[in-house]
């Protein structure tokens, strides 16, 4: 495939000069309209395989996200027209059981179980015990004089 969509011989011919008679105007046109409706063809080939790359890539990352074996692909393409993510997601939710494909439940972000569960782990870290604190804790027990001050030093911890 070239990337000159006129013959150079043409070149010439197809300039109107104005001395041209009807039948010379007429084959010229002519001459010009073949050689656009050629690279219309060719222009729509490459559309349809950059079309049918793109739709196969869409699937394949979807396929992908999803866990799907990507040979589901095949299938997906012969069933869908439009193909983008959500028409693809839409597929696996109704197909999917063909290849043992479950969809995902949604769970509640924020259940009732989870803040409890959250909870518990703030009042568990919140009165730990660091390793600078830890080490503070030794040092003033060390510096204590008096058994009064050893307790207040181990009551407020």
């Amino acid at each position: 495939m070239s990337n000159n969509y006129w013959d150079e011989e043409d070149e010439d011919d197809t300039t109107i000069t104005g001395n041209e008679t009807e039948n010379d105007l007429q084959k010229k046109l002519r001459k010009k309209i073949r050689a656009d409706e050629k690279r219309i063809k060719e222009l729509e080939e490459k559309l349809g395989t950059f079309t049918k790359i793109d739709k196969e890539r869409t699937v394949k990352e979807v396929l992908e996200k999803q866990g799907v074996n990507a040979k589901a692909a095949r299938l997906i393409l012969k069933d869908l027209d439009d193909v983008n993510e959500e028409s693809v997601n839409n597929w696996l939710e109704e197909n999917g059981e063909l290849f043992g494909y479950s969809p995902a439940e949604a769970s509640p972000a924020n259940s009732e179980e989870n803040r409890a569960a959250i909870r518990k782990q703030d009042n568990l870290t919140a009165g730990a015990i660091t390793p600078d604190r830890a080490e503070d804790m030794e040092m003033r027990i060390d510096q204590a004089q008096s058994t009064e001050e050893l307790q207040r030093i181990l009551y407020s911890q």
